[in-house]
């Protein structure tokens, strides 16, 4: 009677030790696939003062862009084409999606900071993030989402702006710099295709 026990015991605790692999397995997801943008190491801190890596942004479909809460010219321009590119989907569409705002000069967007720019623009930070890298992360991520920057004498930044449209495991499906007033049509086509893909 014991030895059918202890039998029926170690098949259960193998069962269960499988299981509990397999859920694991699902909450750290698969690995990122190589052309991930996510496999760069680098750590954000958001507006709310929560620390995450960037692999951690991985999951759903993203906006990226990198800017500096202190730009009273362009930065504005890109927040302002962000909204614009996401006025052309519809509630469940923009439900789906992410925005990713890094920011160029960590040393100045503190999370306060961070959080004061979200306020004033009405930023919907249910799925907007404005974060503040390491500083030692910044080159790594600017060099991954393709944006140029360069740190002025007096504290400003001349930088590309470009928008980089991420799939949920931080592949690149496209880019955009344009900051016109209507949004490029390919690049919306793209972004609608990506959040149909991702339901």
């Amino acid at each position: 009677m014991n030895q059918a026990m202890n039998e029926r015991l170690r098949a259960f605790t193998v069962v269960l030790v499988a299981a509990l692999l397999s859920l694991s397995s699902l909450a750290h997801g698969a690995e990122l696939p190589g052309d991930s943008v996510y496999r760069v190491a680098a750590t954000l801190t958001d507006q709310n003062g929560v620390q995450k890596t960037f692999a951690e942004s991985a999951g759903h479909v993203r906006l990226a862009a990198m800017f500096y809460a202190s730009c009273g010219y362009v930065c504005p321009m890109l927040i302002e084409q962000l909204r614009r590119i996401e006025s052309q989907l519809d509630d469940g569409e923009r439900a789906r999606l992410r925005v990713l705002l890094i920011s160029l000069d960590p040393d100045r967007d503190t999370p306060q900071a961070l959080a004061e720019l979200a306020s004033k623009r009405k930023l919907d930070l249910t799925r907007w993030t404005l974060a503040q890298p390491a500083a030692t992360d910044l080159r790594g991520l600017s060099a991954v989402l393709n944006v140029q920057y360069r740190k002025l004498d007096d504290g400003e930044f001349n930088h590309s702006s470009v928008i980089t449209l991420l799939d949920a495991e931080g592949r690149v499906l496209a880019k955009t710099s344009n900051l016109g007033e209507k949004p490029n049509a390919e690049f919306i086509d793209k972004l609608r295709k990506a959040l149909a893909e991702a339901r």
